[in-house]
């Protein structure tokens, strides 16, 4: 848990990875994003929203250490601040998830501000904090599907980063998403916006991959990150070790794509920063 101190100087960036498609690599880029932030010098915080807890464990928190969870954040029985645990990585922390998501979307139906309750802990993780302890990044990671949780990421985000399988549905996912993105754009979050769309599970070796690419560049544009995460052994094998791949084979061509990837993420908010 994080400790108390003198008021923060300012919020978290928060990025939400968002896909209704399950398998595109949500949970991964958001493991490996985070762990490649953390590196570089920031402090980040992994928001697992996905009730199946993947990102939890592949962070390394075991089922047990979950006593509470982002579903005790939703429901307003705990802060963020008490949910929030460390990972073996310095700098990166998770609060995690349990099953027990699955039924928070009834739990707070009929609230008026149940699209908000993620965005309001969030605000309070900046509060009475000193700067050196300051959270810098918020990732949330999303279930793969349209619902209150994945609602309540995006009116929390400041943007969307979304992970896109080299497959031949990938561009009518998106159109979906961007859709999504625009109605809470116009309801709930004027801020939103899309950070980028990153291309995950790419294999050279495939033609159909090879057009993909080619046609969500044409279709996104600068959108589209410059990085492109390789289909990799290394990068599947991390997470039953509960370790992100950056720990596990930092050497290895999904790591570096990652560190690649951070860093991009890095310079495009230095250009939002200057635009601003």
């Amino acid at each position: 848990m994080l400790s108390a101190g003198t008021p923060a100087s300012g919020a978290p960036r928060v990025l939400a990875l968002a896909n209704q498609k399950g398998g595109v690599g949500k949970t991964t880029t958001a493991i490996n994003l985070g762990t490649a932030l953390a590196a570089i010098g920031e402090r980040v915080l992994v928001v697992d929203l996905d009730p199946q807890g993947n990102a939890s464990t592949g962070l390394g928190i075991d089922r047990k250490r979950r006593a509470l969870s982002t579903y005790h954040v939703l429901t307003g029985e705990s802060a963020m601040r008490a949910v929030i645990q460390e990972t073996a990585v310095p700098n990166l922390f998770v609060a995690p998830s349990t099953m027990d998501l699955l039924g928070v979307e009834l739990e707070i139906a009929k609230e008026r501000d149940r699209a908000q309750r993620l965005r309001r802990a969030i605000n309070e993780l900046s509060l009475m904090v000193p700067e050196a302890e300051r959270i810098t990044y918020v990732l949330i990671d999303c279930p793969p599907s349209l619902n209150l949780l994945t609602i309540n990421a995006l009116t929390a985000a400041d943007a969307v980063v979304v992970p896109l399988q080299c497959e031949f549905f990938a561009l009518e996912g998106l159109s979906q998403l961007i859709k999504t993105v625009e109605q809470v754009r116009s309801n709930l979050n004027p801020k939103l916006s899309i950070h980028g769309v990153v291309l995950t599970m790419f294999d050279p070796r495939n033609n159909l991959a090879n057009q993909v690419v080619a046609d969500v560049r044409e279709f996104m544009g600068p959108t589209v990150y410059d990085t492109v995460i390789p289909r990799n052994v290394r990068v599947s094998e991390a997470p039953s070790h509960g370790k992100p791949v950056l720990l596990y084979d930092l050497r290895c061509a999904g790591s570096q794509a990652y560190l690649k990837l951070a860093s991009e993420v890095i310079q495009r908010e230095r250009a939002l920063q200057n635009a601003a």
